[in-house]
């Protein structure tokens, strides 16, 4: 999943926030595996990207023009439209518990 230099990773954000009015976004390690990048577009869509370090993460954000948030804050998570295809997703591993 860590794949990728940071010119392609640079370039998929860019791709993302051009798409979707801006962006923000949210680095979260993820041990061995690297680091998560969640992005959150203006519109309420979002999607997400693996670096191999948070380092590679914060690096690519930034050449991409995408602010990184500290945390997960309240009005960035109400931000967010979770697609139907999620929404049944967590339904049915709630529903398996």
């Amino acid at each position: 999943m860590a794949e990728g230099s940071v010119t392609t990773l640079t370039s998929e954000i860019k791709t993302f926030a051009a798409g979707h009015g801006g962006a923000k976004a949210v680095i979260e390690y993820v041990g061995k595996r690297g680091a998560r990048i969640v992005l959150v577009g203006e519109d309420g869509e979002w999607s997400d990207q693996f670096a191999k370090d948070t380092g590679m993460a914060r690096e690519a954000c930034e050449g991409a023009g995408v602010a990184v948030e500290n945390e997960w804050e309240r009005e960035l998570l109400e931000q967010m439209r979770p697609s139907n295809d999620l929404w049944r997703s967590m339904a049915r591993r709630s529903m398996a518990r």
